[in-house]
């Protein structure tokens, strides 16, 4: 029986340099998957961004 999950496969183009970075970053966070890093860094961003951290003041 299979586990339905909310996920979707995506295609990314990243530089070498990047790549590297991610991999690096999973194999940091204890991640199997480059995804789950770009999971973290989307929320991570997104509650930046509904915070109001990043935004200039002025």
């Amino acid at each position: 029986m299979s586990r339905r999950t909310n996920q979707r496969r995506i295609r990314i183009l990243v530089t070498a340099q990047t790549l590297w970075h991610l991999e690096d970053l999973a194999k940091i966070c204890g991640y199997q998957e480059i995804g789950r890093v770009v999971d973290k860094l989307v929320r991570e961003k997104m509650l930046s961004l509904r915070t109001g951290e990043g935004r200039e003041h002025g």
